[in-house]
């Protein structure tokens, strides 16, 4: 996965002209239009980097005439106190597109950094940790991104990429018991592409045997305790993929990997990550 320049452009201007709708009145009452600076983007802390374009866009997109030169790269793990990149150039710019450099750049080397643990944790088995459509409204892209900076994988990334029936469209197939869940199931695969990936989420064990007869690609097992997803795995026995989601967290990720699933979702990944802290040091 990569991102295209025009879809950077598209997020970060937006997010320019949200910031400064009419320009920066602070830079420029406070500092001469002829000033330059040097800067440094710094880690405070230890993570993993992810983008380094965006960040940059960010700054030439506020001012054509600034340079940025990443000494790091997406997915390069860094130390606090690690020279990330260098910046120079107008310091009205530089100045006006440092937060929004900084605010991309510190949310998306957050979900690589965390994703990274995850990966870690799983390492030798053979689960992949894969995100969730939980990201931020216009985000998703650089969310995204960032958890393949990480190690990770992704999810569908859309309503438009995959067929998914979870809790509430079985309750409205299977309403008023007019049919059977692998029923109900048949007759939507038999609607579907062909070429369109069917998964279906349960949250009780009782549900797997009926949603297996259906024909699905993936089961999700929605909830399960450690041991249930163990006999989970048993009772499809390869007829399917299977998905563990739902109360994932970093503590109990290796247990659920040992169960012998082939995927984890974890939501925490993009909705629950805290800005990695990095800084921008002009130099005096």
């Amino acid at each position: 996965m990569s991102l295209s320049a025009e879809a950077i452009e598209r997020v970060v201007r937006m997010a320019l002209l949200e910031d400064a709708p009419w320009g920066d009145v602070s830079a420029e009452t406070l500092i001469p239009v002829e000033a330059r600076v040097s800067a440094k983007l710094v880690a405070r802390e230890a993570g993993v980097l992810c983008g380094e374009a965006v960040f940059a866009a960010a700054m030439t997109l506020t001012d054509p005439a600034i340079a940025v030169d990443f000494k790091l790269h997406d997915g390069a793990r860094f130390a606090a106190g690690d020279l990330i990149a260098t910046v120079d150039g107008p310091a009205r710019g530089v100045l006006q597109g440092e937060r929004i450099a900084l605010n991309f750049a510190q949310r998306m080397s957050a979900i690589a950094t965390m994703t990274a643990e995850y990966v870690t944790q799983v390492s030798g088995t053979k689960a992949r940790i894969v995100d969730t459509r939980k990201t931020t409204p216009g985000l998703r892209l650089l969310e995204r991104y960032a958890v393949r900076c990480g190690g990770g994988y992704n999810h569908r990334f859309s309503l438009s990429d995959a067929v998914m029936a979870k809790d509430n469209h079985l309750a409205i197939l299977t309403a008023g018991g007019a049919k059977d869940l692998t029923t109900a199931l048949k007759e939507a695969r038999a609607r579907m592409p062909h070429t369109t990936h069917f998964e279906v989420e349960v949250d009780r064990p009782d549900q797997i045997e009926p949603v297996l007869a259906a024909g699905v690609d993936t089961i999700m097992l929605d909830n399960f305790t450690t041991e249930q997803m163990r006999a989970g795995v048993e009772h499809v026995r390869g007829r399917a993929l299977v998905e563990a989601s739902g109360g994932i967290t970093l503590s109990r990720i290796r247990e659920i990997a040992e169960t012998g699933v082939d995927i984890i979702s974890v939501g925490a990944l993009t909705h629950s990550v805290r800005a990695l802290d990095l800084g921008l040091d002009i130099e005096a």
